[in-house]
């Protein structure tokens, strides 16, 4: 079959790979309609994630027909069209049972890899390299699903694809990030990113009751998104500001006072991640050197403005992703003003459902992300304009 694969730092191609097999009784084998290409990939695209191999499939949002199912997974049946969640879990640990998937303590292999670094192991996550299992991943023509008979769920005929495939992540991320918050009536959310996960936290901000949303990025065909298909008040960072040579967070956080009275946002939504971008050379600098020298692993931008930005008591909720270590981190701010912070990597099978009636319902259309629609043969063309933000790119979904 053909696959794409993660080739070195800045290169995927697509290349022949031998088709997915059941090896366990709770297996299935999907044949892939539509996969897509998530921000988190262009982490691994950039080779800042730990333990990537070259030849290994990326991808970690797809759905399609399962062809083939084992023994004991007696939810599905060949010929069901299905969306398939990043996280893999077995759904009987005891994280399982708590509704904590994507810290499922039976589905990484390489557990022993992540406890390293993390203390303990996360859950084991499609095409994310072997610290988080080496599954390969969907961004091909097949791929196999570990405990199928937990993660998969049914797609109705009426639901196109460009709508159940962002149920695999991206939606159920921003959604979580939104629940996250605690949102109450009259609550301001700020959302820092205007990508896909970012447009569909302030989307379920505004789902869950937020009185007002407020999108910071620097791209403005994106913050058009995020005021025309979210209704968001939007900060564009790199026109806020401009003669500021203070601490990085003055400008932005400048703007997100005069727009709440001096008060703040209520919560904070960090949708960026560890290659977070900032118009302050000096900091920008600083991150990208200790970067490079491996000193840090994350750029955290976003989330250093966030708490700075917050209002005191109020909630700072973590969705971007980030594999190590931070530096410079407003730690005097975070304990002295009584913040909370939420994080984690979504535990997409406890959304999936719910989201996909919203979908149903017509209370929320996920594809307003989508930008561009290309066969996975052109992947490699896709990660380059995804990743260099051109034509206007905000998501791209491979047509298999």
């Amino acid at each position: 079959m053909k696959a794409t694969a993660w080739m070195g730092r800045d290169s995927v191609k697509v290349v022949d790979v031998p088709d997915p097999r059941i090896m366990n009784a709770r297996d299935a084998v999907v044949k892939i309609s539509s996969t897509a290409i998530c921000g988190s990939d262009l982490h691994l695209y950039h080779g800042y994630i730990p333990a990537l191999r070259k030849g290994d499939i990326l991808g970690h949002e797809f759905m399609g027909e399962v062809v083939e199912v084992g023994p004991e997974v007696d939810n599905l049946a060949v010929g069901d069209r299905v969306v398939v969640p990043f996280p893999i879990a077995c759904g009987n640990c005891a994280s399982c049972q708590q509704g904590r998937y994507s810290v499922c303590e039976n589905s990484n292999p390489n557990a022993g890899v992540a406890e390293k670094i993390m203390g303990h192991s996360p859950a084991g996550i499609f095409g994310y390299s072997h610290l988080l299992g080496g599954y390969a991943g969907g961004q091909a023509e097949y791929a196999r699903v570990p405990f199928a008979d937990v993660g998969p769920i049914k797609v109705p005929d009426e639901v196109p694809d460009d709508q159940a495939l962002m149920l695999a992540d991206v939606l159920p991320t921003g959604y979580m990030g939104a629940e996250m918050c605690d949102i109450k009536p009259g609550d301001v959310i700020a959302v820092w990113g205007a990508g896909p996960v970012g447009l569909l936290a302030a989307a379920s901000a505004r789902l869950l009751g937020a009185e007002r949303v407020i999108v910071i990025d620097r791209y403005p065909y994106r913050l058009r998104l995020a005021a025309e298909q979210v209704g968001a008040e939007t900060i564009n960072y790199e026109q806020v500001g401009a003669e500021t040579i203070n601490y990085e967070q003055l400008d932005v956080l400048d703007e997100l006072n005069q727009l709440t009275a001096g008060r703040g946002p209520d919560a904070c939504i960090d949708a960026v991640g560890l290659e977070g971008h900032h118009g302050n050379a000096a900091m920008y600098a600083y991150d990208r050197v200790k970067q490079a020298g491996r000193l840090e692993t994350e750029r955290p931008f976003a989330l250093r403005q966030a708490i700075m930005a917050c209002r005191s008591g109020g909630v700072v909720s973590v969705i971007g992703a980030y594999g190590g270590f931070v530096d410079k981190f407003p730690m005097g701010a975070f304990m002295n003003r009584s913040l909370i912070m939420r994080t984690g990597q979504c535990h997409v099978q406890r959304y999936t459902r719910p989201l996909l009636e919203h979908i149903v319902r017509g209370d929320i259309d996920p594809s307003f992300v989508i930008s561009h629609r290309m066969p996975l043969k052109d992947a490699a063309k896709g990660y380059r304009i995804f990743q260099k933000k051109q034509d206007d790119c905000t998501k791209v979904v491979l047509k298999v």
